[in-house]
């Protein structure tokens, strides 16, 4: 069975590795890091079998030499970054095959540059993400921005229609012995829903000048700092 320790922190690291001590040495060697990722630990077996994507790395090291290429297949189908501990010349074959791993020789120092090594990537991964995000944000951004311009583009039209639909109402509305009681019902609400209508439009062109004021004002403002700025140059 997997191991998970886990904080509040949206970094989740997954170490790979057959060795107990291993996986302890990682974990204990970034509690004195500033942000601490969540771990998932699994045994090469189990790795070997397929994991999920809940993970943005994966370290891997101290397992069988006979799972390792298995491994090494499996988490880079994932498309996630992966670390290797071991000899570079006892993993050739491995780099040969799958150069996006990256290989860390073992030394006195192989914590240290394991812990660096991997929440540079996490620090990447979060970048990417955010970005991601700020695009998808940005696009609802445009696609409603995009809309409000039509609607004011096409309120001076949607006015014109709305003042030949209330004129008629208003006419038909005074002479209503010509009009059956539901007929009568039916243009006091053609009236009165025209009525919501045109307040609806009047609050566009109020909220677009308002918005021109403001846009004016920050103009002003930019100015007005450029000029101070420039002053005390």
């Amino acid at each position: 069975m997997p191991s998970t320790t886990s904080n509040a922190h949206e970094a989740a690291v997954l170490i790979v590795s057959d060795d107990v001590a291993f996986s302890r040495a990682i974990t204990s060697r970034w509690q004195s890091e500033r942000n601490l990722p969540s771990f998932t630990v699994v045994g090469s077996e189990l790795c070997s079998q397929g994991l999920g994507q809940n993970f943005q790395a994966a370290i891997v090291g101290a397992i069988e030499p006979r799972r390792l290429s298995k491994v090494v297949q499996t988490l880079q189908a994932s498309s996630k970054p992966v670390v290797l501990i071991g000899e570079r010349s006892a993993n050739t074959d491995i780099h040969e095959s799958y150069p996006r791993v990256l290989v860390v020789q073992p030394s006195e120092t192989w914590l240290d540059t394991v812990v660096l090594l991997t929440g540079e990537i996490l620090r990447r991964c979060e970048v990417a993400n955010r970005l991601c995000r700020l695009e998808q944000e940005s696009a609802l951004l445009q696609r409603d921005a995009t809309l409000g311009r039509y609607i004011l583009e096409m309120r001076h039209t949607m006015n014109n229609a709305l003042t030949a639909v209330l004129g008629n109402a208003e006419l038909l509305l005074l002479e209503p012995g010509t009009l059956s009681a539901g007929t009568l019902s039916q243009v006091e609400t053609v009236r009165n829903m025209g009525l919501r209508i045109h307040e609806i439009m009047q609050r566009f062109t109020s909220l677009e000048n308002e918005f021109s004021v403001v846009e004016r004002q920050a103009e002003k403002d930019g100015q007005s700092m450029a000029r101070a700025a420039g002053a005390h140059s």
